[in-house]
């Protein structure tokens, strides 16, 4: 089992250390001056990808990104890390928060049809919506297997076992190819670019279309009607006893 392509995705957001806020009308949260980096969980599907390529499992890695033209950026992060070339699908800034999982797994799949790969690697889920649902829907529309929040995946004789995290455990699935994954952060450990490798980044190609250049209607079909911070916690109370806090607990109708 040798030469496979692999189309991964790797999405812009808000940086996980930066405090969200509310804007103002609502509606979403502030983006403009805010810090933005590779979606965590894109991170270690461009790992894994880079970690297939070293073992010869994988001869060609295509990123690919959907958003304002700041998501170059991303895509030069993710070819510093050892991806081959990039496609930055063009969403007008300002509109990209808009752009839900069904309209990703319809602009990924036209690129399933355009790279012809024998694997698709996504993130487990975008930190900004946590939607996780673009792997499964990209999976429904090729009907090809899935193996979604991967742990562990393995390579041999044309299938991929992999080790997902459900409920209560794990369980190992086995999957023939072509295939979507999605990456869990207990995957890998994704690698820092090195300044050679960034400065070679510079040099690699990245092709530029829209969605309609795909032929994919983004219009939402979901309209977001309030957003709001999450409730202030209350301070908590001490008991002397666990009596006490027995009697506490009933009183507030915990027990």
């Amino acid at each position: 089992m040798s030469g496979l392509r692999v189309l991964v995705g790797c999405k812009r957001v808000i940086d996980y250390a930066v405090k969200i806020r509310v804007r103002p009308d609502s509606l979403g949260v502030v983006t403009d001056g805010v810090k933005h980096s590779m979606n965590p969980f894109d991170e270690n599907a461009i790992e894994e990808a880079v970690r297939m390529k070293q073992k010869k499992i994988v001869k060609e890695i295509v990123v690919a990104s959907c958003g304002p033209s700041q998501s170059q950026e991303t895509i030069r992060t993710a070819l510093a890390m050892g991806a081959d070339r990039g496609i930055h699908v063009e969403v007008p800034a300002g509109t990209d928060a808009d752009l839900q999982p069904l309209a990703v797994a319809k602009i990924f799949s036209k690129l399933v049809e355009k790279e012809k790969p024998d694997l698709v690697i996504l993130g487990k889920q975008a930190i900004d919506d946590d939607a996780n649902q673009t792997t499964q829907l990209l999976a429904g529309m090729l009907d090809w297997p899935q193996g979604t929040m991967a742990s562990v995946v393995n390579a041999a004789d044309g299938r991929l076992t992999i080790t997902r995290e459900i409920d209560g455990g794990l369980e190992d699935i086995s999957v023939s190819l072509p295939a979507v994954i999605s990456a869990d952060l207990r995957l890998n450990e994704p690698r820092y670019a090195t300044l050679p490798n960034i400065m070679k980044a510079k040099k690699k190609k990245i092709e530029k279309m829209t969605p309609e250049n795909l032929g994919v209607d983004i219009t939402p079909r979901l309209k977001i009607l309030n957003v709001v911070d999450p409730p202030v916690r209350q301070a908590g109370e001490k008991v002397p006893d666990v009596s006490t806090l027995m009697e506490k607990l009933k009183e507030k109708g915990h027990l």
